[in-house]
């Protein structure tokens, strides 16, 4: 009974549980030299192990709620930026449009005639015979994209803008139109504009310059045209 304890830890009332049939004494030693070995083979147990694996398994669980977390969190923004794409996009064939409407008025307006037009490009509708703005010289270009930036001026009106340098690429006559077509828009937005050219600045209703009379000492200089054709007697 001992043995039956100290080498199986089984008693006669749970011994009989595992009890098989052998065919002879032989064969039961053969079995039970390749249980022994097989005993042998698994080497020396860790006490440990119990506890080890509850440890990581409760730290695997942690983890494990913790990336479905994040997998959860990434499914929610993608969803997110695909609802934001659909609308972003709408909303920017829709402006595109209305700008697309006014850059067409506009262009045909400060060019004096012509036709103007944005066309967003469709990689499946190819062969479109279309006039690029890199067929324009340099000073039609600036022309052109004044022209767009005005337009986009009427479909989202700003009570103020700063124009610096804007017409420095225009010929004297795209000036000339392009300060009298500012000088309309100034009806509904107050312009201030950065210039050295003189057709701007005469379509301007007040000047400001600086000089310097003495070394070292700067002077703002104000001059109101409408004033001045006042009081010189100017009649248009």
């Amino acid at each position: 009974i001992d043995k039956l304890w100290d080498s199986y830890g089984l008693t006669p009332g749970t011994a009989p549980e595992y009890r098989v049939e052998l065919e002879s004494m032989a064969a039961g030693n053969r079995r039970i030299a390749e249980l022994k070995r097989k005993i042998a083979g698994l080497g020396t147990p860790n006490l440990g192990a119990i506890e080890e694996f509850a440890r990581v398994n409760e730290r695997y669980t942690y983890l494990h709620e913790q990336q479905q977390d994040v997998l959860q969190s990434k499914r929610e923004l993608e969803s997110i930026i695909r609802d934001l794409t659909k609308e972003m996009t709408t909303i920017f064939v829709e402006e595109f449009g209305k700008i697309n409407h006014y850059f067409g008025i506009t262009f045909e307006e400060m060019f004096g005639g012509g036709k103007g037009e944005l066309v967003l490009e469709d990689p499946e509708n190819p062969g479109k015979q279309l006039k690029t703005i890199t067929l324009l010289s340099g000073g039609e270009k600036a022309f052109v994209a004044t022209a767009l930036y005005f337009s986009i001026l009427k479909v989202r009106p700003t009570p103020f803008c700063l124009l610096d340098e804007i017409d420095a690429a225009l010929d004297d006559r795209n000036v000339e139109r392009f300060a009298n077509y500012l000088h309309n828009l100034a009806k509904k937005t107050q312009f201030i504009v950065i210039t050295h050219r003189r057709g701007t600045m005469e379509a301007s209703d007040v000047l400001y310059g600086v000089t310097m009379q003495e070394q070292g000492v700067s002077k703002l200089l104000r001059l109101d045209l409408n004033q001045m054709e006042e009081y010189l007697g100017i009649v248009e």
